[in-house]
């Protein structure tokens, strides 16, 4: 069974997987999103706007704010491949919290992926909270923290479709966002921790490993996402060079994804945070 993420008309080989009425001021923000984007470095054909948000690499939604912060980086900081944004070093606790019902095996999913992070011991945990207090003036006191706020998409249709996107870091905090596919809850438990695991790793800022040639892991015609030096930056210790089955992010995943950290993806992430 194969999943197309057409996001960015990519078709991955028959056993892998991919990641993936508007007012005139957002219209406007939209334009300008993809205007940074563009001048960033990231080709025009990599970059679509999903029901009104901007989507790069098939599966990181990009905010104008992260848009913006791309351009104002110059790409030399010390911080596999990166965004030029990444989460501050003020964050303590990072929360994916939902608001709708979310299926048993996307929970548990979840909760592996976040057993991935905090066994890292990074400067910052993850959790997760289904119905979330910060409204409620009883809530706890807690360390600084950022919320990734999780959206359970209607299932992939039948033509094919992203199972999941995510927001880059933006403003020092993670990516705000993350959106799955219902249709998720279908693939093994192993399968569901691997796309969680990835698409955080977008929310703490980690580029596809594979991203200057998708085919690598995807499989069919190179295709490359975007080589810029501000929003493609190799992470130090790790290699420059994608494998099949060398990290966590690469840009598509097998039908018999571990979900497992690989050493360069614990590299990264320890070198970053």
């Amino acid at each position: 069974m194969a999943v197309k993420a057409t996001v960015f008309a990519l078709v991955c080989s028959a056993w892998m997987f991919g990641c993936g009425g508007v007012g005139s001021k957002a219209m406007d923000e939209t334009q300008e999103t993809l205007h940074n984007l563009k001048v960033a470095g990231f080709p025009a054909n990599d970059i679509e706007v999903v029901d009104g948000v901007v989507i790069v690499g098939g599966d990181m939604a990009v905010s104008l704010q992260a848009s913006r912060e791309m351009l104002e980086s110059d790409g030399s900081g010390q911080e596999q491949y990166r965004t030029s944004n990444l989460v501050s070093s003020d964050i303590q606790m990072i929360t994916i919290r939902s608001s709708g019902s979310v299926s048993a095996p996307i929970v548990r999913g979840i909760l592996d992926a976040i057993e991935n992070y905090n066994a890292l011991s990074l400067g910052f945990d993850f959790q997760y909270l289904p119905e979330p207090c910060e409204l409620d003036p009883n809530c706890p006191p807690r360390p600084p923290y950022a919320n990734i706020d999780l959206i359970i998409n209607p299932a992939v249709p039948s033509g094919g479709g992203a199972l999941a996107t995510t927001q880059l870091p933006s403003g020092g905090k993670p990516g705000a966002s993350m959106a799955l596919s219902q249709s998720l809850a279908t693939y093994s438990r192993d399968f569901i921790e691997h796309v969680v695991t990835h698409e955080i790793g977008h929310a703490l800022g980690l580029r596809h490993s594979d991203f200057y040639n998708r085919a690598i892991s995807c499989g069919g015609s190179a295709v490359n996402e975007g080589a810029s030096g501000v929003g493609a930056i190799l992470i130090p210790g790790t290699p420059s060079t994608a494998t099949v089955g060398g990290s966590i992010m690469n840009s598509c995943y097998p039908a018999n994804a571990t979900g497992e950290f690989t050493a360069t993806d614990i590299t990264a992430l320890e070198t970053l945070y």
